[in-house]
């Protein structure tokens, strides 16, 4: 009996010692591909330009606004980026228009009976991660143009003005992409519809969390 208790005690010792191993080789994957994920993003924030669109507030009349300024927005800024050839030259187009944005923002707020401040910025922006119609977006800083309406507490709406990615299809989102100068890597990235995007990005947000607490640390 004395054997068998041993021998037993020994063979749970070995299986815990197995998915101990398992487990530290799993979060060293789970490190790497998070590592490799967020090299891959800062790369790709380097290359987009988001919207982002505040509401003046909650409410159903100023989530509707939101939705019409959103619109009007788009229309010009894709507009004006169509023949950009990369995010420094749309960047530069659109930080000599926020103006020109402000008064298309006023004009649609007017319209719509309200008398809303308005104001457009173009800046680094922090952003969790965000899925869309055909493409994902891990967290991480994006250069933003960014329309705060009145108070700005409402919900807010996000997508990639640049590439034009809002209003692409589906399907036409990695040749867009691509065009746009993003590279194979990138846009595998942001496209993959499997469980592996999926742990990369939570992987991309942990080290970016890492990298916050660090900064604030120090």
């Amino acid at each position: 009996m004395g054997k068998d208790r041993e021998h037993m005690k020994t063979t749970v010792k070995r299986k815990l010692k197995v998915w101990e191993i398992a487990l530290l080789v799993g979060l060293a994957i789970f490190l790497i591909s998070g590592a490799l994920a967020l090299q891959t993003q800062e790369q790709l924030s380097d290359k987009v330009v988001r919207l982002h669109v505040l509401a003046n507030s909650d409410s159903e009349e100023d989530q509707a606004l939101k939705l019409l300024v959103r619109d009007a927005i788009l229309e010009r800024a894709e507009d004006l980026l169509s023949k950009s050839g990369d995010r420094e030259e749309a960047e530069g187009l659109l930080r000599g228009r926020l103006l020109e944005f402000e008064q298309v923002a006023a004009a649609v707020i007017a319209q719509a009976g309200y008398d809303y401040p308005v104001r457009v910025e173009l800046e680094d922006t922090q952003f969790p991660t965000k899925e869309y119609d055909g493409f994902t977006l891990p967290a991480g800083e994006y250069l933003a143009l960014r329309v705060l309406i009145g108070e700005a507490k409402g919900q807010n709406w996000w997508c990639v003005v640049f590439p034009p990615l809002c209003t692409t299809a589906s399907v036409e989102v990695p040749a867009s992409a691509l065009e746009a100068g993003l590279s194979e890597e990138e846009v595998r990235l942001i496209t993959e519809e499997n469980t592996g995007y999926v742990l990369k990005f939570k992987a991309v947000e942990w080290w970016q969390q890492a990298k916050q607490m660090w900064s604030e640390w120090t």
